[in-house]
């Protein structure tokens, strides 16, 4: 891994696009469709240019390199299962019995050895190049400006290295960073991270925070970013364990922080408590755009770098994305660490379009009644799990978890109102459908028993269905039913929205003898054919508080909310493309896309 580049050529199938093109749009355009393709590559842009501030950059930007499963797996010198492996037999360590115990668990401490990461007392590589701060000049940076109501450009996968007031604690994260001039920094942390819980100790005793953030290396670093470790634990430790050799770090130039030395580009500074500045507009990997709020801002001491760096980055907005597979593997890894909390746990699994926190499936071994409420609470409870919006929880003898048509007809077989818990919670500071930040509610759907007896009284087709439905509300557009041999099949409506979906829902209540679950979205934006995306809609739409109502049948309100619904907050809108440089782009066949491409992955609005 010390040539990411290389490494990439001969194991990754890495695609070189040799054409100038703008870090504004363009490049990320070209990253974001590659990502969704079937044979997703990482890409390397040897010639980033910036058309606006005409800058041609002497670095070239690397993207996609969690471009697929097979490559995530190679990152990572081995499957995530047997990283798990290692790690359930660390939770499962006792004290040897005698002698022989003795012998047999050496090699298991002995690989604990290199957990440990290395602090060198020299330089490293990437200090190689020295900027001081009187030269620092972020514009030299091929920074990406990926969506065009972004409120600038952004540093995507940055690995941010921050340390605790008293020295006790360092930590790793993956946070964006927003470019507002030369030299400074918008720092994304949210308020439930380690970094934002350093930044409030440092306000506190009213003293500058120093903050390291580095970019390129080993793509294991990124990964450990946005790994959900335990709170205080230092990432590289995670590192260590994974690649079975310490991680090499050399101290920052102006602050005490260590980071990697195989890093390309190192950016220094320290973040005054007292400065904040707007955050934002940023299409994120919700498919949303995340509104502007105020955060701390950085300001560089200096920049330093390899001698050739490259520039890593990633693309977000709507799924399928990268985080897929570099999410599929903390999944994986992190599946023992759940155990010790819900020891019945089998299995988990988290849907790339349901953005990973919005919705989990989960499979156990059912041991008494309530057993799965025990397991909602649990989850809801512990470290980054307690952001979870929806939780579905199924019983041993469930299909594979990521068998998606299996598991739908699984679940719906056993979906009874009796068995929906609706509380209210914690959620992500990304989430934007609660009435009121932070504070939202949260969907528990027990699925662990025998299937439900009744089915749907009377099964009319999706015309019939729709010419009733359309004659107790005239705003009502499409009809489409899925898993009607279920006894549960979903009925999804587009509809025109114009009022509070309460006065539709309270007309249509009394089709009790046809529907059992409906689905409400907006006509502009979704297709009611797609049912990847209309998942993705769904589960970032809601609040189950105010959006899911149990009685006479399970409807829910996946609409788009506004005054309309006695919503205050601002709704923001999709991360779409933009279509004239969509079409610049296939004009020099440098993507290949056609319609139905466009539509199934919501690249350009449309209505139709």
């Amino acid at each position: 891994m010390q040539d990411v580049v290389q490494w990439l050529k001969d194991n990754g199938d890495l695609k070189v696009i040799d054409e100038p093109l703008d870090v504004e749009l363009e490049i990320p355009h070209i990253a974001y469709i590659e990502v969704k393709t079937d044979e997703s590559r990482p890409i390397l842009f040897t010639k980033p240019i910036n058309k606006r501030l005409d800058i041609v950059y002497d670095m070239p930007v690397l993207m996609n390199i969690f471009a697929n499963k097979a490559l995530t797996e190679k990152i990572f010198a081995k499957h995530p299962d047997k990283v798990a492996e290692g790690i359930d037999k660390l939770l499962k360590l006792k004290p040897p019995s005698g002698f022989i115990e003795k012998l047999k668990m050496i090699p298991e401490l002995f690989a604990l050895k290199n957990v440990f990461p290395k602090r060198s007392k020299v330089r490293g590589e990437c200090q190689q190049v020295v900027i001081p701060k009187a030269e620092v000049d972020l514009d030299k940076l091929p920074i990406l400006k990926t969506w065009e109501e972004d409120g600038g450009a952004f540093i995507t996968m940055g690995q941010v290295y921050t340390k605790s007031l008293d020295g006790g604690m360092q930590n790793l994260g993956m946070y964006r960073l927003q470019q507002y001039d030369k030299n400074h920094l918008g720092m994304h942390w949210q308020i439930h991270k380690d970094a934002s819980h350093f930044f409030d100790q440092y306000q506190k005793a009213g003293k500058k925070m120093p903050v390291t953030i580095a970019i390129g290396g080993d793509p294991l670093y990124i990964w450990c970013g946005q790994a959900p470790m335990p709170h205080g634990m230092f990432e590289m430790l995670l590192y260590g364990f994974v690649r079975g050799k310490k991680a090499q770090l050399v101290k920052s130039i102006t602050n005490d922080i260590y980071i990697p030395k195989d890093v390309d580009i190192v950016i220094e500074g320290f973040v005054d408590p007292l400065k904040m500045e707007i955050e934002g507009p940023f299409g994120d990997h919700t498919g949303y755009y995340t509104l502007k709020e105020p955060y701390p801002v950085m300001e560089i001491e200096t920049i330093t770098m390899k001698d050739k760096p490259v520039f890593q980055a990633t693309v977000v907005g709507k799924p399928p994305l990268e985080d897929k597979y570099m999410g599929w593997a903390t999944e994986r890894i992190f599946l023992p660490m759940l155990k010790p909390m819900a020891p019945d746990l089998i299995d988990y699994y988290m849907p790339e379009n349901g953005v990973f926190h919005n919705l989990i499936l989960g499979k156990m071994k059912t041991l008494y009644k309530g057993h799965a409420q025990q397991f909602m609470h649990a989850f809801w409870g512990v470290g980054q799990m307690s952001f979870v919006k929806h939780a579905i929880f199924v019983n041993e003898d469930a299909p594979e978890l990521s068998d998606d048509l299996a598991i739908t007809e699984y679940i719906l077989n056993r979906l009874d109102p009796k068995k929906i818990l609706i509380t209210q919670g914690i959620i992500d500071a990304l989430d934007h459908t609660a009435n009121e930040t932070l504070v939202g509610g949260k969907l528990g759907v027990d699925a662990t028993s025998s299937e439900v007896k009744e089915g749907v009284k009377t099964l009319l087709d999706d015309k019939t269905l729709l010419n009733k439905m359309q004659m107790l509300d005239e705003h009502i557009l499409e009809l489409k039913q899925y898993f009607t041999h279920t006894k549960n099949p979903i009925c999804v409506i587009t509809v025109n929205k114009t009022e509070s979906m309460k006065n539709l829902i309270e007309r249509v209540s009394i089709l009790g003898e046809n529907i059992k679950l409906l689905i409400i979205v907006d006509k502009k934006n979704n297709d009611i054919n797609e049912p990847y995306m209309l998942i993705w809609r769904v589960v970032n739409n809601i609040d189950a508080q105010r959006d899911i109502t149990l009685k006479p049948f399970i409807i829910i309100d996946g609409t788009n909310k506004s005054k309309l619904d006695g919503f205050t907050r601002e709704w923001p809108g999709d991360t779409f493309c933009t279509k004239e440089i969509l079409d610049s782009l296939q004009e020099r066949k440098l993507i290949d896309i056609d319609e139905a491409f466009i539509k199934k992955f919501g690249l350009l609005p449309f209505e139709n």
